[in-house]
This record gives C-alpha cells, sequence and structure tokens, in this order.
C-alpha cells in the first residue's frame, strides 16, 4: 500500500507561504527545517505547517497545488482547509 498524497501549505519565517505535495509529511517537514527540501525554504527557515490536505492521488495533489499557488496569499489557507473539508 502506498502513502497517501498530501498538498501542504508552509509558513516561512519571513511570513512567505510554500506550497507543495508529498506522501510522507514527516519526512518532508524535517527536510525542509534542515534546509534540504526547497531551494525557496532553504533561505526562510525554520518553517512550520500551515495547512495540509489529503488527496486521492499524486495527479490529484499535482493540480491541487497548481490551484492553491495561483491564489492570492490570503486566500491559500482557506482555500486548502475549504478543499480538506470536501466530502
Amino acid at each position: 500500500m502506498t502513502a497517501q498524497w498530501q498538498v501542504y501549505l508552509l509558513e516561512c519565517r519571513d511570513g512567505s507561504l510554500y506550497c507543495g505535495i508529498t506522501n510522507n509529511l514527516e519526512h518532508r517537514l524535517e527536510m525542509h527545517n534542515q534546509g534540504k527540501a526547497s531551494k525557496y525554504t532553504r533561505s526562510r527557515l525554520p518553517v512550520r505547517l500551515a495547512a495540509v490536505c489529503p488527496t486521492e492521488g499524486r495527479s490529484q495533489a499535482l493540480k491541487l497545488e497548481y490551484r492553491i499557488k495561483r491564489l492570492p496569499k490570503n486566500q491559500k489557507i482557506k482555500q486548502l482547509n475549504q478543499e480538506n473539508k470536501k466530502p
């Protein structure tokens, strides 16, 4: 059985948001905070988890990540939380 894919939002030290996908959230957060997961977050440590939404697979996670990244900053967390509440 494969792990469930998730879309996540991180809040960086400078207040900016980073959106990504993973099928191992705990490991991915650890890698971000070690500066090994993304060039963007590397210079904005520490990061903290702001929101997360499970998806039905990698393809759905990529599509949701794309939609979230296109939103204005003040709508990203709200939208991801709304996606999380859908049946």
